[in-house]
């Protein structure tokens, strides 16, 4: 009698210590939405980013309960993620977090390309698509979060870096699983984003751009160019082009993907007082 009341105890010990891990883990996991800092120094452009590498994984331990609860809603996690896409906000989180534990027991790196999810099984790895500039990235799901009700995943720095949300703080995104058979079969996210990419162009025989001004010096240009970067605005190029024996500077932002990311983008020029814009092909 004695031995069985001491296994009853020692069971309940084991299940209380892991209830209260998983509450750790929660507590300190992400936090949807706070802009909570950039790393000070931070010098990576978003094209130097490297995307996570999907890989073979095993399911987190404690940060794949059936159901848990985070600010007073339940959440359950997905039992397959077959075909899953999704579409939605992202936020990101950065140095307030730096370091501490995530849901899946890995210490959360900003500089690691990571988000975390409020009910997908972790750690998964998902291709994100910035719906409003076109950038995609793979990155790791290892995390919960992000518990707001219009927000569906927080990217680490970097990630949100990479996809322009950084600068922005959220952005209208899809997510789709991706898989380390995706690689080996030569489908990966980045050859899928391409194919759609060209299939865009083929379709309109052109690339895309959002043409924001013209100058008659290079010099007056790269200022232009250097401004419109500051405020938050990506893949901002010069066009240069012979027009009557003169030379005209063009300053553009593109290629992109399609006729509605060049809109969106024109819009938000147009909300930040631009004016005389235009979108343009060229070939």
């Amino acid at each position: 009698m004695a031995e069985y009341i001491n296994m009853s105890v020692l069971e309940a010990r084991l299940q209380l210590r892991q209830l209260l891990m998983l509450a750790a883990v929660l507590l300190v996991s992400s936090c949807a939405g706070i802009r909570d800092g950039a790393p000070p120094n931070y010098s990576k452009q978003w094209d130097e980013i490297p995307d996570a590498v999907p890989v073979p994984v095993k399911p987190s331990k404690y940060g794949n309960p059936k159901s848990y609860v985070a600010l007073g809603k339940r959440y359950h996690v997905m039992e397959s993620v077959e075909d899953f896409e999704e579409t939605g906000i992202a936020s990101w989180y950065g140095n307030k977090f730096h370091g501490r534990r995530t849901s899946s027991g890995e210490d959360y790196n900003m500089y690691a390309m990571t988000a975390a999810h409020k009910t997908l099984p972790i750690p998964v790895f998902v291709e994100v698509t910035n719906l409003d500039n076109g950038r995609k990235a793979i990155v790791k799901v290892n995390d919960r979060g992000p518990f707001h009700e219009d927000r569906i995943i927080d990217l680490s720095y970097a990630a949100a870096t990479r996809l322009g949300v950084a600068q922005t703080g959220t952005a209208n995104v899809t997510i789709r699983l991706v898989t380390p058979d995706d690689k080996k079969s030569g489908r990966s996210n980045k050859n899928r984003s391409s194919e759609r990419l060209v299939k865009s162009s083929a379709a309109e025989n052109d690339k895309l751009f959002v043409q924001v001004a013209a100058f008659s010096t290079e010099k007056n240009a790269l200022e232009y160019l250097d401004k419109l970067r500051a405020k938050g605005f990506f893949d901002v190029r010069l066009h240069v082009e012979t027009v009557k024996d003169k030379v005209v500077y063009r300053v553009r932002i593109g290629p992109l993907p399609s006729q509605q990311v060049a809109k969106n983008v024109l819009s938000q020029l147009e909300e930040n007082n631009y004016h005389n814009l235009k979108i343009v092909k060229n070939n």
